[in-house]
């Protein structure tokens, strides 16, 4: 059952019917008291909540759900049309919860959350459902006659089995889960610049009111690209059409998606010219996107960050390939001048919801470098990285000019 807490009765009723239509169990809170009221007695799989309310806010509520242990789990979406700064944002994140979704609010967007994380929450009840009959089937096992002892053993590796299986599945859906709600987030604040500079600043026809709706409509474009790839990417069952793709393209709207961090902490950016390849370009700007964002996020406080993007053709599939200018792959480097890391966790940094950092400093799933091994090696390439902590790291990636 889901809980929708708001304080306006006509925002309950509107979410309320949305819900319903698509056969989800809904309950109803106008209070951040009654809500917590109703959470002590009711078991709930996802929480939608509204920030602002009188007496106890989104935020407070969410901060006592985190500290009691039957409640800390329970997912939890903001929903605010008020509090849409980023401060606000990431306040509602380091609460604890899951996603922050200013208003006006895209119905389908938020249905396709809300069914992610109620199917977690059913994948998530059976693997406990599983564990607990395995727990007994060991129980049996130690209790009963040695000419018990080899069908218990076959019972008990089939439902090891099993519940590797589910938990396999639920990392997917975890990941699929993160990609949506966090990855997303850059393109979908970015629609909502653009329109507020619109609303605020043009009212009549002119061109630049027409130039920042042209690029919004871009940007829109792009994250429906991004949500029906990651879609079918999460399904391990993409079976999209490569492309000739000239990567400085998608370099480029990469770095215009960054536009904004990177003026406000004053980053470098400097490009030689890339090569022009056959892959999937959705896929490959999102590689772009998360080693670029991790560049500038990991930049440290003690200077501006200075990002090099340079390539090379190379003879063959190595690291160490010497270059060629008749190479069949390319070597492509995205050096930066940030925190570092120590080698000894290279082999950590590309698993999925694995971080070398605080959390609490650094905002991040440890799910970015994950999906971007992952991409390469659909592209039968590579990627490593080099650092030293302190001195900056540089992801390196080889792939292959043609697609096989």
């Amino acid at each position: 059952m889901v809980l929708i807490v708001d304080d306006i009765k006509a925002n309950i009723i509107a979410l309320k019917k949305t819900l319903e239509l698509h056969d989800i169990d809904v309950d109803t809170a106008e209070s951040g008291e009654e809500a917590l009221k109703k959470i002590l007695k009711t078991d709930y799989c996802l929480i939608i909540m509204d920030v602002q309310m009188p007496g106890l806010d989104g935020f407070e509520v969410v901060k006592i759900l985190s500290g009691n242990k039957r409640t800390k789990d329970i997912p939890v979406i903001f929903l605010s049309a008020l509090n849409i700064e980023k401060k606000y944002i990431f306040k509602g994140y380091e609460t604890g919860a899951v996603e922050y979704i200013t208003k006006p609010v895209d119905s389908d967007l938020l249905m396709l959350k809300v069914k992610t994380f109620l199917k977690l929450y059913e994948q998530q009840r059976e693997l406990k459902g599983i564990k607990e009959l395995l727990s007994k089937e060991i129980i049996i096992r130690k209790e009963a006659q040695d000419n018990l002892e080899i069908k218990i053993a076959e019972r008990t590796k089939e439902l090891v089995l099993k519940n590797e299986e589910l938990e396999m599945k639920n990392h997917e859906l975890q990941q699929f889960s993160w990609v949506v709600s966090h990855d997303l987030n850059e393109p979908i604040r970015k629609i909502q610049i653009f329109i507020k500079i619109i609303k605020e600043l043009y009212l009549a026809d002119d061109a630049k009111a027409v130039d920042y709706v042209n690029r919004t409509i871009k940007s829109a474009e792009r994250m429906q690209t991004l949500i029906t790839d990651l879609l079918a990417y999460s399904r391990l069952s993409s079976q999209v059409k490569p492309e000739v793709t000239d990567l400085n393209v998608v370099l480029q709207e990469v770095l215009s998606d960054f536009d904004y961090l990177i003026e406000r902490k004053n980053a470098t950016i400097k490009s030689n010219e890339l090569p022009t390849i056959d892959s999937i370009p959705s896929q490959l700007r999102q590689v772009f996107q998360n080693l670029i964002g991790n560049a500038l996020k990991f930049s440290g406080n003690s200077q501006h960050p200075l990002i090099e993007i340079t390539s090379e053709l190379i003879s063959n599939k190595s690291f160490e390939s010497p270059t060629s200018p008749e190479g069949k792959f390319c070597r492509i480097t995205v050096k930066d001048n940030g925190i570092g890391f120590d080698e000894i966790y290279l082999d950590r940094i590309f698993i999925i919801f694995q971080s070398l950092n605080d959390r609490q400093s650094y905002e991040g799933t440890g799910i970015g470098l994950a999906i971007a091994k992952k991409i390469i090696e659909k592209h039968n390439g590579l990627i490593t990285a080099k650092s030293q902590v302190g001195k900056g790291a540089s992801f390196i990636i080889i792939l292959p000019l043609k697609y096989e």
